[in-house]
């Protein structure tokens, strides 16, 4: 997407969105959207309406004022905590897309639920794209794609520390495979279709990142039949990547700061729950460590293999 059609798709999004749930909130708030209860977390009610006209407010300003002028770091500046915000209102999306992806577990679903915490994170996604087409516009050189050149470093090898984010996340993922393993693999919410749950969870928290990173993640390799050799389709690598390490990050990172703000109050996260507390204070944090390190393999993942424009070469 454009520099210039990214903005305008956000606006369009965030204007329906807040308009929704203007209309929710007068009175028409659908039932129970989520498993665990309402479909937004953190910044719900009014405070979700709040956001999407922050939201908007930002993007007009980013659509009409300069970037280098004196103040031009404050637009993106709104942008970036707003969309963060937003992306954090719906991580609860998360649940919603494992139950799309393995209907067997059992979760709850509702697709009023599952559209909406998507329009949210949808959004944030879209100003966070926005507000970094805005400061490339400051340094652009070329004005068909809004990027400089790029360096030969981004074109070369993968760098150490990508490879080392990405094994940072396979520990992760491994660090909560050990906590389940200490209280038993039976001692899970929902049994039903959990073998299917545990292939999909393994192949996202080891193959998916070092994808990122190795060769065969770009070429296909030489035991694959009829592709091997060939270039693996960047977004089949680094869609689910960005999106994995998102959902991670957004939703056990909410979890974590409830965890620590709980225990500081005096309080036992997870009191009521069948597993060990000791359980979540190592599982939780996997989770965090596996979204964060994919994270930073993904994002080197883009900069190296994203299309340069036809006309700069950037």
């Amino acid at each position: 997407m454009s520099i210039v059609r990214t903005p305008v798709a956000a606006l369009a999004l965030v204007v329906l969105y807040g308009g929704l749930r203007v209309y929710w909130e007068l009175g028409h708030m659908p039932a129970r959207m989520s498993p665990i209860g309402p479909d937004l977390i953190v910044f719900t009610g009014w405070a979700a309406v709040g956001l999407c006209a922050a939201a908007a407010a930002a993007l007009v300003v980013m659509m009409t004022v300069r970037p280098d002028g004196p103040l031009g770091w404050a637009p993106p500046a709104l942008a970036w905590a707003v969309g963060g915000a937003l992306i954090v209102s719906g991580a609860l999306l998360l649940l919603d897309v494992v139950s799309a992806v393995v209907p067997g577990l059992g979760i709850p679903f509702s697709w009023t639920g599952a559209l909406s915490k998507a329009a949210c994170v949808g959004s944030g996604v879209l100003l966070w794209r926005s507000a970094a087409a805005y400061r490339r516009r400051a340094a652009a050189t070329c004005e068909a794609c809004g990027r400089g050149p790029r360096s030969a470093r981004a074109l070369g090898r993968t760098p150490g520390w990508a490879f080392a984010a990405a094994y940072v996340s396979v520990a992760g993922c491994l660090a909560r495979i050990a906590a389940q393993a200490a209280v038993g693999f039976d001692a899970v919410p929902y049994r039903a279709g959990a073998v299917a749950f545990e292939v999909e969870f393994l192949l996202a928290g080891t193959l998916l990142p070092l994808a990122l990173v190795h060769r065969f993640g770009r070429v296909w390799p030489r035991w694959v039949p009829w592709l091997a050799g060939r270039p693996v389709p960047r977004r089949l690598v680094l869609w689910p990547g960005a999106g994995v390490s998102g959902g991670l990050l957004a939703y056990f990172g909410v979890a974590l700061g409830q965890m620590a703000a709980e225990r500081l109050g005096g309080g036992v996260p997870f009191s009521g729950g069948d597993l060990p507390e000791a359980f979540f204070w190592v599982a939780v944090p996997g989770y965090v460590v596996w979204g964060a390190g994919m994270a930073v393999a993904a994002w080197s993942y883009a900069r190296r293999t994203r299309t340069a424009c036809e006309i700069c070469g950037g």
